[in-house]
């Protein structure tokens, strides 16, 4: 139903000479720089809101929307029309790019072969192409260019949250009434404060999804918790696991029409990400991509039949204590 996050391409044979030859230009960190310059402008990406599916990145003539990175990236600029064309494209439709245009890079990943010691390796590689705003382009005929459309009026957000969360097939327990919002990977439980404890509807569906986000890396899921164990947040709020739950959280508040209420503009806040980034130059295109799996696995499991969310009966304390993953 939907495409793995970066696709990768059809097999391509190459020189071993080739692939080492691609480390002299280092798209980990090109990419790593990108979003750097955006925390320094004071823009988080993966905080931007969106008010309409419509808005979403997405390419004119698939009229495929970006994923990962490149949906971040792109949608941190706030572009009014969301949409964006590659050079053969805009060649395509005998368009023109305006003088002075800057362009956007999108990265993929692309399965490659080489030979060494007369054996046939298989590596993906981080590839990248660039792309224009629709804005930047002339004479492209205006019909082939949609309308941005918003929500009916019979469009509910709210109610589009509760299915999201109820029709969720094979979601972890959801308790409500509980002291705080965390998932325990343990017990596969999400304890959530009662709604009714948040100020605003969009602030308890903001943490509610971000504690969905962490659920989808249990084993029986994505298996990401083991998988990437070493990257677990437990040990540091600017962590792997919580980048993927920040932008997956965001991306579903995104689709089911709503702001993300649980946002943090604060000055440490952006630091502290910024020293993480600088420090791994991989960590924004692996976290961007485990955000996207995990909100396509939730999307992939949406069943005919809802699970009920309920309030937990007051019981006493258990003496033995669950590592839990906190919002």
């Amino acid at each position: 139903m939907r495409q793995n996050l970066m696709a990768c391409q059809k097999l391509q044979k190459i020189p071993r000479a080739w692939v080492d030859s691609m480390s002299k230009f280092d798209i980990y960190e090109t990419v790593t720089n990108l979003i750097v310059q955006r925390l320094e402008a004071g823009v988080i990406p993966w905080h931007m809101p969106w008010k309409t599916a419509s808005a979403i990145p997405r390419n004119l003539v698939s009229k495929k929307p970006y994923r990962g990175f490149n949906f971040w990236y792109l949608l941190s600029f706030g572009f009014e029309r969301p949409y964006f064309l590659s050079f053969k494209q805009v060649q395509d439709l005998d368009g023109k790019i305006k003088k002075g245009s800057s362009s956007f890079m999108i990265v993929f990943w692309k399965m490659v072969e080489y030979e060494k010691d007369d054996e046939t390796k298989e590596i993906p590689m981080l590839r990248y192409y660039r792309v224009f705003h629709i804005d930047d382009i002339e004479g492209i005929d205006p019909d082939k260019i949609p309308e941005n459309t918003a929500h009916d009026h019979d469009f509910d957000p709210i109610a589009s949250c509760e299915q999201l969360i109820q029709f969720w097939s094979d979601s972890p327990v959801i308790k409500l009434d509980q002291k705080k919002a965390c998932y325990i990977p343990s017990l596969d439980e999400i304890h959530m404060p009662g709604a009714r404890t948040f100020f605003q509807d969009e602030e308890y569906y903001s943490t509610i999804f971000h504690e969905c986000v962490h659920a989808t890396g249990a084993r029986k899921r994505l298996n990401r918790h083991e998988r990437f164990s070493s990257l677990n947040f437990a040990d540091s709020g600017y962590s792997q696991e919580e980048m993927v739950a920040e932008m997956g959280a965001a991306y579903l508040c995104g689709i089911c029409g709503i702001e993300n209420a649980t946002i943090d503009n604060s000055a440490a806040y952006i630091q502290g990400w910024l020293k993480k980034l600088k420090s791994d130059k991989k960590f924004i295109v692996i976290a961007s991509g485990l955000a996207q799996k995990a909100v396509d696995y939730i999307l992939d499991h949406q069943d005919s039949n809802p699970k009920p969310v309920l309030p937990e009966p007051k019981k006493k304390k258990s003496k033995s204590a669950s590592l839990s993953m906190k919002f």
